[in-house]
């Protein structure tokens, strides 16, 4: 047992009661005071400190928040401030409002909680943001909506969809559970490119080392020794080393020139499509995007149909936040096919992205009306798939990145020894 404060609002006086109870949980305390007829504010677990010290505290912090709070009130006036919120710190917050209300806390009190202990001052002046909105008479899917930069469409879809049917606390559990799955997959994605791209940055860091500062001191060695007379494979790497030495500005506005150039291109849709094509064709890397793709696919058209959103709004959703073109389109075509009255089937066998397997569980789905649920199957086997396949490129992409970095490397040290050993051929 723990002993939880609580301050709750006392709907028949319209006063602010305090107390303390003793309980198992939190969620029992939240239940406790709902049988009280109260509407809690704020539950916190008592700590061991002395009542004047734990007072004390209490008014410091209470002092110091209120202080944040009226800087985040600035903050709302001023222009453009705010900013996005992380989505660790979001999918956190989804995950403890899902708790409060399936507890039985109203939503406004569930928001006034979080808004409290919120260590965010993004995601704290957003919070408070949409416990006003509601206060002011407005819907939670309303206060949602007015923040785009935070909460994507399908979040407010799905909120919406779950307003209107009466099972918010049911959405909001879903959608927890469904962002994070998505951020285990891409953290686990993000683990697995960490590795080749940190060995990348250290062999063109050595690379640039031995080409502008030993390479030169060994092209005046043998210079003097040698003179022109040099293996052909030598002089191309000290070619290269005056190039890079000499044109060391050069060189890095060429490699700045490249990526500005690339990332310019990703920004045009047409660009975009390609890049977004080649990803998918890659060798090794692609096999993971397409799986990391239809398991997003699934997962987010299953859990919107599941959560009540109509099927044409739901595939709209699902194409702006698919992450790829050639997915976006081949999701627009299953639109346009819906919306004429024909099968999701045909559009998805037609567009080539999406295995045999997955178009038969769709049309199986799709024939028994147990849709959600079979994209909940897809969208649960791929992730496996998307785990399987990051552990094999993990440990396909080492011993690969090490060879490379042993080329690299062992290459220009050939190139160095090269004019030694016909030295000691031409003494022989």
């Amino acid at each position: 047992m723990a002993t939880f404060q609580y301050e709750a609002l006392n709907a028949q006086s319209g006063k602010t009661e305090k107390g303390e109870l003793n309980v198992g949980s939190q969620a029992e305390a939240l239940a406790r005071l709902q049988e009280m007829g109260l509407a809690p504010i704020k539950v916190d677990p008592v700590k061991k400190e002395g009542p004047k010290k734990a007072k004390a505290k209490r008014g410091a912090a209470k002092g110091k928040k209120g202080a944040k709070k009226g800087l985040g009130d600035m903050e709302i006036n001023i222009p453009g401030l705010g900013g996005r919120v992380k989505e660790k710190n979001l999918t956190i917050f989804t995950r403890q409002l899902a708790q409060l209300t399936s507890a039985g806390l109203p939503l406004l009190s569930g928001l006034r909680v979080l808004e409290r202990q919120e260590k965010t001052p993004t995601l704290r002046r957003v919070v408070g943001d949409l416990a006003e909105v509601i206060e002011g008479g407005g819907t939670f899917s309303e206060g949602l909506a007015q923040n785009p930069k935070v909460f994507n469409k399908l979040f407010v879809s799905m909120v919406k969809a779950g307003e209107l049917g009466g099972v918010l606390e049911v959405v909001l559990d879903r959608l927890a559970q469904f962002m994070e799955k998505a951020m285990r997959i891409k953290g686990k994605v993000k683990a697995a490119m960490f590795y080749p791209i940190a060995v990348l940055v250290v062999a063109i860091v050595i690379m640039g080392v031995l080409l502008v500062f030993v390479i030169p001191k060994f092209k005046d060695v043998f210079a003097e020794m040698m003179g022109t007379g040099l293996p052909e494979f030598t002089t191309i790497v000290l070619n290269i080393s005056d190039v890079v030495r000499l044109n060391a500005m050069g060189t890095l506005s060429g490699m700045f020139a490249c990526m500005f150039t690339f990332a310019m291109v990703g920004r045009t849709h047409f660009g975009r499509y390609i890049l977004d094509k080649m990803s998918l064709l890659f060798p090794i890397i692609g096999p993971v995007v397409e799986k990391v793709a239809i398991a997003r696919f699934a997962r987010t058209l299953g859990t919107l149909i599941n959560s009540g959103v109509p099927i044409l709004q739901a595939l709209n959703i699902v194409k702006d936040t698919s992450g790829n073109v050639v997915v976006s389109r081949a999701v627009q075509d299953v639109h346009d096919s819906v919306k004429e009255g024909e099968t999701i089937v045909a559009p998805l066998e037609a567009s080539r992205v999406f295995p045999p397997m997955v178009i038969s569980m769709v049309d199986v789905g799709e024939k028994t009306g147990d849709m959600p649920q079979m994209l909940e199957k897809i969208a649960d086997t791929y992730d496996e798939e998307v785990d399987r396949a990051v552990e094999s490129l993990t440990s396909l992409i080492e011993p690969i990145m090490i060879v490379f970095l042993a080329v690299i490397v062992g290459s220009i040290v050939i190139a160095m020894f090269l004019p030694l050993i016909k030295m000691i051929e031409g003494i022989e």
